[in-house]
Parts: C-alpha cells; structure tokens; sequence
C-alpha cells in the first residue's frame, strides 16, 4: 500500500469514528496559511500585546492578525487573556500545545530553508521544460 493510500485510508476512518476532519490535512490547513507560523514564532519568547504581535509581524493587517489570533486561540495554540482596565489589555501567549509545536515548527522551516533553493529551481525548469 503506498503512503499516500494509506494516509487516506487512515483519514477515512478517523472520519467515520469521530467525525472529525483528517488530522493531517485539519492541522496543516490551520499552520499552513500566510501568518500562523510568522505568529506562532512571534510568541515563542514570551507574551505580546496585540499591538506588539503586530509590530513584530510588520506586514500584516490588524484585521488579518485579528482573524488569525483567534483561529489559533480556537484551535488551543494560543491563549488569550483580557484585562478589565481603561483601555482594555489583551495580551497573547502561546499555550502548552502552542509550545509543544514549535520544535517540529522550526524544523520544518530549517528543511525549507535548506530546500528552498532546489524547490525554486524546479519550478524554473518545470516552466521552460
């Protein structure tokens, strides 16, 4: 049975029995957008501020960042925690799940940096092939 057959296969059962999207394809739609993982590692050193998540980030809109904060927060990777004061404090960290990540985050990101030369070469000869 190859490997793709049988992830598949693996995902169609644990649909069946727990109703529940592939954990595979479930999770890495969720690290695999645009700003997760840029987020995620932005709070590896410690809690944030929303405006601070923001500034570190740079290029990414409050909306976005917004949307994006509470995908994680839903899905258990960071925690929330607002202040009752004048202005209202929201401050960000990641939780035990959200650290547990970053080991297998950051070696995924260390292959694509290694890779990412060949990938792009790949593509240039897919294109003029």
């Amino acid at each position: 049975m190859s490997s793709s057959s049988a992830t598949t296969q693996a995902c169609s059962l644990i649909q069946e029995e727990f109703e529940q999207p592939c954990p595979i394809r479930d999770v890495l739609d969720r690290i695999g957008d645009q700003w997760s993982l840029l987020i995620l590692e932005s709070l590896a050193p410690g809690t944030l501020r929303f405006n601070e998540l923001s500034r570190e980030i740079g290029d990414i809109s409050r909306q976005m960042l917004s949307r994006t904060l509470k995908r994680l927060e839903t899905d258990g990777f960071v925690q929330r925690t607002l202040y009752a004061e004048v202005p209202p404090r929201v401050e960000y960290t990641l939780t035990e799940l959200g650290q547990s990540f970053l080991v297998p985050m950051r070696e995924l990101v260390k292959w694509a940096d290694i890779h990412h030369a060949r990938i792009c070469q790949a593509r240039r000869e897919s294109k003029s092939g």
